[in-house]
């Protein structure tokens, strides 16, 4: 697998990230680079860690990886979308909401959940004797940069359009969870 097609995977793989880092954006009352950082480290570290896994342990379990990571990162994506929904018809009293979508017990599972894939594509890396290293450096750095750009871009959205856009970044995160689950 050459260097180019590498940084296309890369792409791909990001893409499930970017598109929860733009949810997260809609909700960020108040952007700062911090917060955007925040999502695009978490989203970043998980993809780089997640094909070296598959591509060690992962091929022992591959069928059973593949099943169930992917019943797994619809459970998270859907209880976390399904949340925002719920979130947005609640009135702004609730400050707290900003910083808590930061949170590590938040970010914890997106992150697994965005970046299963990732695990599944390391176990197809071992097959192809693909340099891990440079692949899983590659996924994680094209990861940090668009899911830290996701945020912003959400941020843009989501000030315009407040509890609409929290409702569609739920509902977004339960097609993500749908896709991932179904093909």
């Amino acid at each position: 697998m050459s260097l180019l097609e590498i940084i296309m995977l890369s792409f791909g793989l990001a893409m499930d990230a970017f598109a929860v880092a733009i949810t997260i954006g809609l909700t960020v009352q108040k952007f700062s680079i911090k917060k955007a950082l925040i999502v695009g480290l978490y989203f970043g570290a998980f993809q780089a860690v997640m094909p070296g896994i598959g591509f060690f342990v992962g091929t022992l379990f591959s069928d059973f990886v593949v099943v169930i990571g992917d019943i797994i990162a619809f459970a998270l994506l859907t209880i976390l979308g399904a949340k925002m929904i719920l979130g947005s018809f609640k009135k702004d009293e609730d400050n707290d909401k900003e910083e808590a979508s930061l949170g590590f017990a938040t970010m914890l599972p997106l992150a697994i959940a965005t970046s299963i894939d990732a695990m599944a594509i390391g176990v197809s890396l071992a097959f192809l004797y693909v340099n891990i290293i440079v692949a899983a450096v590659a996924i994680g750095v094209i990861t940090f940069a668009v899911a830290t750009a996701g945020v912003k871009i959400g941020h843009v959205f989501g000030g315009k359009f407040k509890n609409k856009a929290e409702s569609a970044g739920g509902i977004i995160l339960i097609l993500i969870g749908l896709r991932i689950l179904l093909w």
